[in-house]
C-alpha cells in the first residue's frame, strides 16, 4: 500500500480519534484511495464480522448495555438515530423492546417522558419514529417540502386540497382550545372519507397540520396523539428552517449513521419520514466523499460499496484490529454472558437486514395468517455475542402473571452448550423483570438443559450478582 494511501487514511482515523494507520493494516482492515474531483477518497475494505459489530455497536447492542435509566435512554436513542414507534402491545411495545436491548433499568414509557414532557425529542413522519428536538430546523425543511409537494408523500398535497376547510377549522379550534384529538370528534357529525388515514375530514386535517409542521405531537392518549400548536410545543429558537443544503447534508449523514454501513437507496421508510436522503445524495455525494464526511466501505463477499460516516473511520480500525472502541465499554453484562432480545422493529434485523448481516431469516409474522406463519405471531430473534443464533415466540399471560414461552428455536447446534444456557438463562430473567412479570413458564423450550437453565432460581440471579455494584 503506497505512502499517500495511507496519508488518506491516517487523516480520518486521526480525525477520529483512532489508532495509528499502520496498525489499521492488520487482517480485515485495508484502505486505498480513488479520486473524486480531484481529492483522495478513502476506501476501506473490511470482514463481515467487522461489519457486524460496527452495525451492532453503533446501534448499542455490542458488545453490552453501555446506558442506564433515563439519561442513558436518550444517549441510546441518539445513538440510535431514529427510534420507531409502534401501536402494538403483545409483550411490550416494539420501542420499548427496542431500547430495553439497550438500556439498563429501562422502563416502558420511559422514552414518552423524554419526548413530551422533557421536550428532548419529537416524534413525526409517515415512517413514525421519535428525533431529537434539536433537529427540527432540518426536519422543518423536509416538512415544507412535503406540504409544497417539492418531495415526499403526494396525498399530503392532495388532503390540502380535499380537507382546505376543515384544515382551517382544526387550525381555530387548536387555537381555541390548546390540545385536541383525534377522538374529541364525533364520527356522525363529521364528513365521512376512506383515506389510509382515517374516516374522518377532521382526523385527516389533523394529520396535515402534524405532516407539516404546523402542529405537533403534545402527548399520547393510549398511544393516540393529542395535538397542540408548534409554538407550544417546540423551543422558539428552533422553530424555524436550516439552509436546503445543510438540510441535505444532514438527511445523508443521519442516513448513513442510521444504517452504520448504507447504499443510500431509495426506499418506502426514507421516503415517508427520514427525507429522501437518496434525492439529496445524487446532489452533494461526491462533495461528501471529496471533503470526508463519508467514506467508502467494501464488505468481503459483498458485491456493492458502502458509505460510512468518516468520523467512523476509527472506530472501524480498532474493530479491525480486533479491539472494542473504548466509548463501547459495557456496564454489566456482555452480550456473551447474557443473550440480547431483539424487538420486532429492530433496524439491524428488521426487513431482511438480518440475512445480509448474520444470514439470519427474519420475518416480523404478526400480520400473517396463523397458518402461513413458519414460528410464531411475534417471534424475536436473539442476539449472543454478535451473532443472531435463535428466536423464540412468547406471550404474558396478565391473568397470572407469567411470561411463556411458546417455543424457541435454535439456528446453531447450541442445545448443550453451557455457556449459551447460562446467557439465555439471564437474558429471560432480566426480560421477566422487564415485563414485570411475576414467573417465567419455560416448558415449551425442547432442549433439556436450556430449559433446566432458564428455570434455575439460581441462574436468574446470576447475572444480579455478578454486577453487584450499581453505577
Amino acid at each position: 500500500m503506497s505512502d499517500i494511501i495511507w496519508c488518506v487514511a491516517s487523516r480520518f482515523i486521526r480525525e477520529a480519534g483512532g489508532i495509528p494507520p499502520r496498525t489499521a493494516g492488520s487482517a480485515g482492515y485495508q484502505a486505498c484511495g480513488e479520486q473524486v474531483e480531484n481529492k483522495e477518497v478513502i476506501m476501506l475494505t473490511i470482514t463481515i464480522e467487522t461489519a457486524r459489530r460496527f452495525i451492532l455497536g453503533k446501534q448499542g447492542l455490542w458488545p453490552g448495555r453501555r446506558w442506564r435509566g433515563s439519561e442513558g435512554t436518550e444517549q441510546a436513542i441518539r445513538a440510535m438515530e431514529y427510534l420507531q414507534l409502534d401501536p402494538l402491545q403483545i409483550l411490550a411495545r416494539s420501542q420499548d423492546i427496542q431500547l430495553h436491548s439497550r438500556v439498563l433499568d429501562y422502563t416502558p414509557g420511559l422514552w414518552e417522558e423524554l419526548a413530551y414532557q422533557q421536550r428532548t425529542f419529537f416524534d413525526w413522519g409517515g415512517w413514525l419514529a421519535v428525533r431529537p428536538m434539536d433537529e427540527l430546523p432540518h426536519w422543518r425543511v423536509v416538512m415544507r417540502r412535503e406540504r409544497d409537494g417539492v418531495s415526499g408523500d403526494s396525498r399530503i398535497c392532495a388532503m390540502a386540497a380535499e380537507h382546505a376547510e376543515a384544515i382551517d377549522e382544526m387550525r381555530a379550534i387548536l387555537r381555541e382550545r390548546g390540545t385536541v384529538s383525534n377522538r374529541d370528534f364525533e364520527l356522525a357529525s363529521r364528513k365521512r372519507t376512506q383515506s389510509y388515514r382515517g374516516r374522518k375530514d377532521s382526523a385527516l386535517a389533523l394529520y396535515y397540520l402534524w405532516r407539516t409542521g404546523e402542529v405537533m405531537t403534545h402527548h399520547r392518549e393510549h398511544f393516540e396523539r393529542v395535538y397542540a400548536l408548534t409554538e407550544t410545543v417546540a423551543p422558539a429558537h428552533l422553530i424555524r428552517e436550516s439552509d436546503e443544503a445543510e438540510a441535505d447534508r444532514f438527511l445523508i449523514r443521519k442516513e448513513v449513521s442510521f444504517y452504520g454501513l448504507s447504499r443510500l437507496p431509495r426506499t418506502a421508510d426514507a421516503f415517508h419520514g427520514r427525507g429522501e436522503p437518496d434525492r439529496a445524495a445524487k446532489q452533494i455525494l461526491a462533495a461528501m466523499l471529496a471533503n470526508g464526511d463519508l467514506i467508502q466501505v467494501q464488505v468481503e463477499g459483498w458485491k456493492r460499496v458502502y458509505y460510512a460516516l468518516g468520523s467512523d473511520a476509527g472506530v472501524l480500525a480498532e474493530l479491525s484490529a480486533g479491539r472494542v472502541p473504548r466509548a463501547w465499554t459495557p456496564l454489566e453484562t456482555t452480550t456473551t454472558q447474557e443473550a440480547v432480545f431483539l424487538a420486532p422493529l429492530d433496524h439491524v434485523s428488521a426487513r431482511g437486514r438480518a440475512k445480509e448481516l448474520f444470514g439470519f431469516d427474519y420475518v416480523w409474522e404478526v400480520y400473517k395468517p396463523e397458518q402461513q406463519r413458519r414460528f410464531g405471531y411475534y417471534t424475536l430473534p436473539v442476539l449472543w455475542g454478535d451473532r443472531l443464533v435463535a428466536r423464540f415466540d412468547s406471550k404474558l399471560d396478565r391473568m397470572t402473571n407469567t411470561f411463556v414461552i411458546l417455543g424457541l428455536w435454535l439456528e446453531e447446534a447450541i442445545g448443550t452448550d453451557e455457556a449459551f444456557a447460562q446467557a439465555l438463562a439471564h437474558g429471560l430473567a432480566r426480560f421477566v423483570r422487564f415485563l414485570g412479570a411475576s414467573k417465567l413458564d419455560a416448558t415449551a423450550i425442547r432442549e433439556p438443559l436450556l430449559r433446566q437453565r432458564a428455570c434455575s432460581p439460581q441462574e436468574a440471579h446470576a447475572g444480579e450478582a455478578r454486577n453487584p455494584e450499581r453505577k
